[in-house]
């Protein structure tokens, strides 16, 4: 929150000064608000509105109208594609909560492949090799970028532990696996190495990144 004041002090004294905003600028705390609503309103809304919605048979689509310093509005719509009467409406939807199952384990076993070491080489010569799989995972997430990524992720189901590769829900049972990306999204960690490269090896094929994915035994 701290960082998204200081960008709502630095939007407030441009126009103080009448100098534009830039578009920069208006990105990141477009970004910032996002994160809060994927990561904190979202789920208030999962527990709390949905379950209040049950004896709804009808579709709806709800409007909240926030004005800051005002009471919060809510407008109803019977029109699903109302959306394309607002041009720069954008969807933000929580992931389905995952069903694990009520065996008392704190974590599915996950087949341990041989020791080894995870690399990553790009087309252009970068090469990404962490001391730790899931370190050099991360950082190829984050070179690809998050967004192309979780289209893959999203296209293809991908996977670990039936929970998203990556996600905007914090799962209940792999929750602290799962590192932050930034923007709302979680990368989910808990898997072997064979696992994280078959991930890479997927994402590289659906986008055409002609990426060299090796596992070096130790």
């Amino acid at each position: 929150m701290s960082r998204l004041n200081d960008l709502y002090k630095a939007m407030e004294t441009l126009r103080k000064e009448g100098l534009p905003v830039t578009k920069e600028l208006e990105q990141s705390v477009n970004e910032l608000e996002e994160e809060i609503i994927k990561k904190e309103i979202l789920p208030v809304l999962a527990r709390t509105i949905e379950p209040a919605l049950i004896p709804v048979q009808r579709e709806l689509v709800l409007v909240v109208d926030h004005m800051p310093g005002q009471p919060i509005s809510v407008h109803l719509s019977r029109k699903r594609n109302f959306t394309a009467d607002i041009p720069d409406a954008k969807e933000i939807v929580l992931d389905p909560e995952v069903e694990h199952g009520s065996r008392n384990v704190t974590y599915d076993p996950i087949k341990r492949s041989a020791a080894s070491d995870l690399i990553v080489r790009f087309p252009d010569g970068r090469v990404v090799a962490e001391k730790k799989a899931v370190d050099t995972l991360e950082t190829v997430v984050r070179l690809i970028g998050v967004g192309k990524v979780r289209k893959v992720v999203e296209n293809n189901n991908l996977v670990f532990c039936k929970v998203p590769v990556i996600s905007n829900r914090r799962d209940s049972k792999y929750g602290n696996t799962q590192k932050e990306l930034g923007n709302g999204w979680l990368l989910m960690t808990h898997s072997n190495n064979k696992m994280k490269k078959k991930f890479i090896d997927r994402v590289s094929d659906a986008l055409g990144l002609d990426l060299q994915v090796e596992l070096i035994k130790k």
